[in-house]
Order: C-alpha cells, then structure tokens, then sequence
C-alpha cells in the first residue's frame, strides 16, 4: 500500500477542478448541466449514509434551496443547492446504493445535474474550502 500523502489518514479530498459552498457541496461548472455533490469532509462528517431523497428531474431549485435529503445513522441533513436552475438529473444509484456518496463522493457518488441559470454563482476555489474545513 502507498503511504503517500493522499493515503493518510484525515486527509480530506478536495480536487482543485472543482467550486465548493460553505454548505460544503460541490460543483462541476465546467460541463453541461453542472454536476453537483456533497464533499468528502461532509460525507466525513455524516458517517455511513443509509438514504438519499433526491429532487425530481425537471424541478426548479434556486441557490439557498434544499433540495437533496441525506440521512446517516448520526443525522438527517440537506444538501443546500449553490446554484440556480432546473435539475436534468439525478443520480438514482445513490438512492440505491447511498454508500456510493461515502466512498466517491467526487465520481459515482454525484446527486444531480443542473441547467444552471445565467447567474454567477458565488463559490469558494478549493483553496477557500480547504481553509474553512481546517479551522
């Protein structure tokens, strides 16, 4: 086994190519429609998910709106969406197989894509979330 830094325990992913919220989801902007998930340090921080209620393809959701429900056995918790428009879709693997969020939070484990509207969403480089997941 590597013992390389990504390799060491307590080390969270947080993949440069990608924008964060505070609310510690992410986004992938650069393609169409925006893929958007929760982080590895939320997912941390939740523990095993054990389900996933997705929003419906074709819902509208505005930047502050809840609109993914995750549940551990610690907690219930909302993804707050970062940005605005209309979702196109949704990840129906992790309604599933939720632990797909726990183990590839950044790749299988994606909750929706969205047709984002022509509003700049106000995101953190991976810089920014990196220091506010450290203090």
């Amino acid at each position: 086994m590597s013992t390389d830094e990504t390799d060491r325990p307590g080390r969270i992913d947080v993949p440069e190519q990608l924008s964060y919220s505070q609310e510690h989801a992410w986004i992938d902007d650069s393609v169409d429609p925006a893929v958007i998930g929760i982080t590895e340090y939320a997912a941390d921080q939740l523990g095993e998910l054990v389900y996933v209620d997705l929003p419906e393809v074709g819902d509208t959701v505005q930047a502050g709106d809840e609109v993914v429900e995750l549940e551990s056995s610690k907690a219930v918790q909302p993804l707050v969406s970062p940005v605005a428009g209309v979702v196109r879709a949704v990840n129906t693997e992790v309604s599933d197989d939720p632990a797909l969020v726990n183990n590839d939070p950044y790749g299988e484990g994606w909750l929706i894509k969205i047709a984002l509207d022509d509003n700049e969403p106000d995101m953190l480089t991976s810089e920014e979330y990196t220091r506010i997941i450290q203090s």
